[in-house]
């Protein structure tokens, strides 16, 4: 009688390098999920506890490099990973960028790592560190390039966060990433802005601040529709938008607060 059972997929090794705060979440995650890791970062010291949990240590990015045939990058900018990697022999290794880069950078990036014998994918973490694996939280990464690619390290990138593949074009994650983010860092300065007017008032910070972010909450579905064309029946007719926008000049403006964020949002910033 024969035996159909399928033998357990030994878990991936990889090698990790870039451990910031995020990177150390990441790195709790893989390891928690009993995968082999390499780990480095630039600045020594933060690798102890990662490595009692049982990673093992680099003293360099190209040591790192070649112990795995999984290599994940989690650093500051564009210009560490290229630094990182200056000395790595990238042959045969597939290379995921989760550094936040611009579309461009990863395009080049992508193109730099084919010359030196690498496959790429092209990552965007949306996630702060807390909410690496914590399915509940909410968090994901983009990635994009090659699907084939995607589909075959799938399960080992799903580990920290879900996945949300994007296309087949570099550059398409850090375009995601970047545009939420911007959508992000718009919201967090009309907070700050909406304190600014405040401050002076003697209004209750802590009651005020729980205003400000159920009145986000309830505002936000409305976004969803700014990528098409509103009904009739839905847009603000151009002379109640005016009226609005010059009441919230006017006001920051008396409390002395900067309206630039109010100037740059009324108009728009496709110039820029």
């Amino acid at each position: 009688m024969s035996d159909n059972t399928s033998a357990p997929t030994a878990p991936t090794p990889l090698t990790l390098l870039g451990l910031g705060a995020m990177g150390t979440a990441l790195a709790r995650t893989w390891l928690d999920a009993g995968h082999p890791l390499t780990v480095w970062n630039r600045s020594p010291g933060r690798s102890a506890e990662l490595t009692a949990h049982g990673a093992r240590a680099a003293g360099t990015a190209a040591e790192a490099v070649a112990a795995s045939p999984l290599v994940v990058t989690c650093l500051l900018d564009d210009a560490s990973v290229r630094q990182a990697l200056a000395d790595a022999d990238l042959t045969g290794k597939d290379l995921v960028d989760l550094t936040t880069s611009t579309p461009a950078e990863s395009r080049t990036r992508a193109a730099w790592a084919a010359e030196r014998g690498a496959r790429f994918l092209d990552g965007g973490i949306m996630a702060v560190p807390p909410m690496i694996g914590a399915p509940e939280a909410g968090g994901y990464i983009f990635y994009s390039g090659p699907r084939a690619l995607f589909d075959e390290h799938r399960e080992v990138l799903a580990v920290p966060a879900a996945t949300r593949y994007v296309g087949a074009e570099f550059g398409l994650a850090a375009l995601y990433d970047v545009a939420l983010l911007s959508a992000m860092t718009a919201m967090f300065a009309g907070a700050r802005h909406a304190f600014a007017l405040v401050e002076d008032a003697g209004i209750d910070e802590k009651e005020f601040g729980g205003l400000v972010a159920g009145w986000l909450t309830a505002m936000a579905p409305a976004t969803a529709g700014f990528g098409a064309a509103l009904s009739a029946e839905d847009a603000t007719s151009p002379a109640v938008a005016e009226a609005g926008d010059a009441a919230l000049l006017r006001t920051a403006r008396e409390q002395g607060v900067n309206p630039a964020l109010l100037i740059a949002s009324a108009g728009s910033v496709t110039g820029i």
